[in-house]
């Protein structure tokens, strides 16, 4: 049995549907989901749909009987994952997990952003509790930048404090595709994985494709980390947020969101889709 954790979300739901298109059995798969009534299509399609919700142990435990492979996909909470990710693992454990692969992020154990604290804690807790493991390190998604585009096509401009930072983004699809090969797939206990986009891009050079596709003239806008943040809290983004956020261009602009490990485009046996693309989907909405 293969099982997806918060597989109603855009990663998790992609990764059911790429273990579909594997030929996985729908029946061998498990949408571990909070809410079950979201999950109401999967369910036609004959995936077994269990509640699991990483603040509920009891919950954890019903849905994680019987199963081989588990991807743990990172929760959503920033400051109370860890937590809710020792849920997870200690019902693997009681559950005799045959391999748990977590969607950490890239660079993990060398990166100093903030964000990526909770993610080596909970690779530490893995790596202790004695499970078969795989670290799928994400790299930045595409869908950061382009699932709202209105704000920089309205105004001419793109803002951030990455600098020339290199971002090794990729888009949820791509990344899914990878999961869903590591859980159907044999040999990838221990490993771990530097995931990214073949073609790292900046700022600016991301502000350039927006321009060339909507023939309008969009610009990159450098600014200082605590000015980033204010403009993201002037925004409406919760300020410990826009500080994170903030704090994730800086480790940008540092180089600690790019890689030219190439496991990516191993995994899904293709290449990565280009910044190109994704853009251009972005904009046919």
């Amino acid at each position: 049995m293969i099982t997806v954790t918060g597989a109603t979300g855009r990663l998790g739901r992609l990764t059911v549907a790429a273990l579909l298109e594997r030929g996985v059995p729908a029946g061998r798969i498990v949408a571990a989901v909070r809410s079950p009534a979201k999950a109401a299509d999967l369910a036609e399609r004959g995936v077994q749909v269990r509640r699991a919700d990483y603040d509920e142990p009891a919950t954890l435990a019903t849905a994680l009987a019987g199963t081989d492979a588990l991807l743990l996909v990172s929760g959503s909470e920033v400051g109370r994952r860890l937590p809710q990710h020792r849920n997870v693992v200690e019902a693997a454990v009681a559950a005799k997990v045959g391999l748990v692969a977590y969607t950490g992020i890239l660079n993990s154990d060398t990166t100093k952003m903030a964000l990526a604290e909770e993610h080596k804690a909970t690779e530490a807790l893995i790596r202790e509790s004695g499970l078969p493991y795989v670290f799928l390190r994400n790299g930045w998604y595409v869908e950061n930048y382009t699932g709202d585009l209105a704000p920089a096509l309205e105004s001419g401009a793109l803002i951030g404090a990455a600098g020339d930072g290199k971002i090794a983004a990729a888009t949820r699809a791509d990344y899914a595709a990878a999961a869903a090969a590591v859980l159907a797939g044999d040999g990838h206990a221990g490993k771990v994985y530097e995931l990214g986009g073949d073609t790292p891009f900046t700022m600016s050079e991301l502000a350039a494709e927006l321009s060339r596709q909507t023939g309008g003239r969009i610009e990159y806008r450098n600014l200082s980390e605590d000015e980033y943040a204010e403009a993201l809290v002037s925004a409406g983004v919760p300020e410990p947020f826009a500080r994170i956020l903030a704090d994730s261009d800086t480790g940008i602009a540092r180089g600690d969101l790019t890689t030219g490990s190439g496991h990516l485009r191993a995994l899904i046996g293709r290449p990565t889709t280009t910044l190109a693309d994704a853009v251009a989907a972005a904009l046919k909405g």
